[in-house]
């Protein structure tokens, strides 16, 4: 299995700088959560706007931005599917 960076919490300008050291994130995790800390894989690279992963997890679930699915929203790139 391919090794994943996701990225937590970034609402900024830190964003650009995280990208051009670690490149571009596969999943983006509005925070630290219960699905953030579900998806993490063991060689995955976690890349925090703030704090690490010891920080309390978030009591409610966000939803997480995945580069797949942008990839089949993009229009005119012939990836746009359905489901």
């Amino acid at each position: 299995m391919a090794r994943c960076v996701h990225y937590v919490g970034f609402r900024d300008d830190r964003y650009w700088n995280a990208f051009r050291i670690f490149g571009g994130p596969r999943v983006i995790h509005r925070r630290w959560d219960f699905y953030a800390t579900r998806d993490v894989g063991p060689d995955d690279i976690v890349v925090f706007a703030e704090g690490d992963d010891t920080q309390p997890i978030a009591a409610r679930n966000a939803t997480d931005l995945d580069e797949r699915w942008l990839a089949r929203a993009a229009p005119g790139t012939g990836t746009e599917t359905l489901g």
